[in-house]
């Protein structure tokens, strides 16, 4: 099938249409996609603009799980390799920043979820978290290494990782690889599962006892 000059613009032009990628699924443009050379570059340049704008679009959001459901299943259809990792982030320091440089480095889209205020009540007990869902949200989706950000109120990233089915999930080295959750279910569908070492001495506790002392000495 020959794809003719004209509809080759057409579509280069609603691949430049940010509205036009948010309702049109990318699966319906790769069928309409020749297979003799002239079509097959085309198709290619589509590919990359497709990308650029979806990430332009939706870079450092913060993001209901039904978008970023979307979101990951526009970057898989395009080849993409997403990554997936999860915490409460409560004092951002330079371990967190580390260990998502490392993590993007997997793959072409990293995504976030953490732990909503009520769930690190449940895990870490009062006065946690030190700062708001919303505060720790923002700050994450403006990092350089973040794609989107995900808020989740259960007490694991179980229900996200099942409906989000990343390639490649990712949890600091204290966790051995059988424990971690979503595991089985990542590996299920041909991803895999990775440790990253966090950057020694730094940890949000730490960092709430540095201040507690500073302030007690002071």
């Amino acid at each position: 099938m020959w794809i003719s000059q004209q509809s080759k613009s057409v579509c280069h032009d609603a691949a430049l249409n940010l509205n036009f990628i948010r309702r049109t699924p990318y699966i319906r443009i790769f069928k309409c996609a020749a297979f003799d050379q002239s079509s097959i570059v085309a198709f290619a340049n589509l590919h990359q603009i497709f990308w650029q704008n979806c990430m332009m679009d939706l870079h450092s959001a913060i993001l209901p799980l039904d978008d970023a459901k979307q979101l990951v299943y526009r970057a898989q259809q395009l080849g993409k390799t997403v990554v997936f990792t999860n915490g409460c982030f409560d004092i951002l320091h330079a371990g967190h920043v580390q260990y998502l440089e490392k993590a993007k480095a997997l793959g072409d889209m990293l995504i976030v979820a953490i732990n909503s205020d009520a769930s690190v009540r449940r895990l870490k007990g009062a006065p946690r978290p030190i700062n708001s869902e919303q505060d720790r949200a923002y700050i994450l989706s403006r990092l350089k290494p973040v794609d989107a950000v995900v808020v989740f109120d259960d007490d694991t990233p179980l229900r996200i990782i099942e409906t989000l089915l990343p390639d490649i999930l990712v949890k600091g080295s204290d966790w051995a690889v059988e424990n971690i959750v979503g595991k089985d279910i990542v590996e299920a569908h041909g991803g895999e599962v990775r440790t990253i070492e966090f950057l020694d001495g730094r940890s949000t506790s730490g960092t709430i006892e540095k201040i507690l002392k500073a302030y007690r000495n002071s």
